[in-house]
């Protein structure tokens, strides 16, 4: 009985620090109509290319500057993988808005549309890769961003991984993975989502799921929230998969504890590029 109840005190703990959390008043919506403002100021005239992200549903765009797609992942180098608490994109299963957030990423983006059971949502006896933003919880969604390069590297921390001495633009390309996390240890498991070596001559991600229907590909740019009043200089080919796969929260608590990319917490999102001007146009 008192196992029990030690048990149940650290899981309401865990339960009333998340609520403190997610109760922070979001910004208004003028807030971030005045960004989206910004940003379209301090790209006009300039030479930046297409933003990121974007609705993947939504095929328009008309933005002047094009740039050749990427190549198939699979002839590319993986340099880095991280994950942002929400999804950035918007579509397929994950379109339920989060909400304007703080302004500065967090709490915001696009969640997971489906719905879960109790079992799945049964809170974890122990925090979930926290950090000054709070934790991650059963009923979460992240997207994940396999990011390759055309560069001759090896997997590390940021995107600074991505490049070396010999090649400063090289040509990016993220796979793009929205997962839903439960309380369930038979549900995928994200170490192995992330496991990664060479093959076929190439650093590859070697977990990347195949079953999450076909991947939406467009051309953009790097993301985060310290984009969100300016443009992103980088070029990049998106593949964002629509449907949402299940993993372990646990699992995803024992990546943030030791990986080669030094990623321990979620990071933010940027706000949905909606300007069709900021935007490429999607061919399928």
């Amino acid at each position: 009985m008192k196992i029990k109840s030690l048990f149940l005190a650290a899981t309401t703990t865990i339960a009333v620090n998340a609520s403190a959390q997610e109760s922070n008043v979001a910004v208004s919506d003028e807030t971030i109509e005045n960004q989206r403002a910004n940003l379209e100021k301090n790209t006009t005239g300039r030479n930046f290319g297409p933003q990121s992200p974007r609705d993947i549903e939504s095929t328009s765009g008309n933005h002047a500057i094009f740039f050749a797609a990427a190549p198939a992942h699979t002839v590319m180098n993986l340099c880095n993988i991280h994950f942002h608490k929400n999804a950035e994109h918007k579509g397929g299963e994950f379109t339920q808005y989060a909400g304007n957030g703080d302004g500065h990423g967090f709490l915001s983006g696009f969640k997971y549309s489906g719905t879960l059971t109790d079992t799945e949502l049964a809170p974890p006896n122990q925090e979930v890769c926290p950090s000054e933003h709070g934790s991650l919880h059963p009923g979460d969604t992240i997207e994940v961003h396999y990011v390759h390069s055309s560069a001759k590297i090896k997997p590390g921390p940021t995107l600074g991984s991505c490049f070396n001495e010999d090649i400063k633009n090289p040509q990016l390309r993220v796979e793009t993975q929205v997962y839903v996390l439960v309380n369930d240890s038979t549900a995928l498991d994200f170490v192995k989502l992330t496991a990664h070596d060479e093959k076929g001559g190439f650093q590859q991600a070697l977990g990347i799921p195949s079953n999450t229907g076909k991947p939406i590909q467009y051309s953009g740019s790097t993301t985060g929230p310290d984009y969100n009043e300016q443009g992103s200089p980088y070029q990049v080919t998106w593949s964002v998969r629509p449907n949402v796969a299940k993993v372990n929260i646990a699992s995803v608590g024992n990546w943030c504890k030791d990986n080669i990319f030094n990623e321990d917490h979620a990071h933010g999102v940027r706000n949905l590029i909606q300007n069709p001007k900021l935007l490429s146009k999607i061919e399928h």
